[in-house]
């Protein structure tokens, strides 16, 4: 489910349980009058908002922290697919063929990964993998198998002298530092936030805005309040749940380190 229709269900589901909590107010109201039931009303609710506040707060520092820290490694990864290819320059015209390989790799893992923006100039239509608006498009099949023939045609290279041997050990170097942070970012780019833990925290919120359909009066000021609050909270958990899946959604990882990387190797 796209996480904006996570958040407006969760947004219907508290108002939901306000106007059942404004109905059993208006039943029991008798019973409700009496003073320390209000009491028990109140605190179970306060104790419920101070945890739902705590762990929404732990939420979107976690889940902003991940997502620069995505951020940051894509553009790692954009530095070190440039710095390969300057080592691939620096061998010669025999290694043109694996400069080749690595413009068609990073095209297309940009029109793949980021499907919504115009593909880049060299992109493979032949590459292409169905967009799923997720961080299993870095790890396309058909990516991974042209990563392993640039590894192949390195350990192809003929080196002709101590420079070209020497270029050819830190080529394949660097190349495994290449594929460790691509496996690094599609580890990073899948959602760290467990479903049942979301679940008991909306548990929780129901409870609280059932609270105060129950004991909150009953005028269009109270109400207008209750309906600010829950699109808060519905909105908060939506840029929770957008900044857990940083390649998919409205709010996604930015693809300018890669197409800035593409433009040097195109050079």
């Amino acid at each position: 489910m796209p996480e904006w229709a996570q958040a407006l269900l969760l947004l219907v589901i508290l108002l939901a349980s306000s106007v059942v909590g404004r109905y059993f107010g208006h039943i029991l109201s008798d019973r409700l009058a009496n003073r320390q039931v209000m009491e028990v009303i109140q605190i179970v609710a306060t104790m419920l908002v101070t945890f739902a506040a705590l762990v929404l707060g732990l939420l979107t520092t976690s889940a902003k922290a991940s997502f620069d820290a995505i951020d940051n490694d894509l553009r790692g990864f954009a530095s070190q697919i440039i710095q390969f290819d300057r080592l691939l320059q620096e061998y010669g015209p025999e290694a043109e063929p694996v400069r080749e390989m690595m413009r068609r790799y990073t095209a297309t893992a940009i029109a793949t990964t980021w499907p919504d923006e115009p593909p880049p100039p060299g992109y493979d239509p032949s590459l292409h993998v169905l967009p799923v608006t997720s961080a299993k498009n870095l790890e396309s099949l058909t990516l991974g198998d042209l990563l392993n023939r640039v590894e192949e045609k390195i350990r192809d290279l003929q080196p002709q002298d101590r420079i070209q041997r020497q270029l050819t050990d830190e080529l394949l170097l660097m190349f495994r530092d290449l594929i460790a942070k691509r496996w690094q970012l599609i580890e990073e780019g899948h959602g760290s936030i467990s479903t049942p833990f979301l679940l008991v925290l909306d548990l929780w919120l129901v409870i609280v805005f059932l609270s105060f359909g129950l004991i909150g009066p009953r005028n269009p000021i109270s109400t207008t309040i209750i309906v600010l609050a829950a699109i808060s909270i519905a909105s908060a958990m939506f840029v929770i749940l957008e900044f857990d899946t940083p390649f998919g959604g409205l709010i996604v990882a930015n693809s300018e380190p890669l197409r800035n990387a593409l433009a040097h190797l195109n050079r």
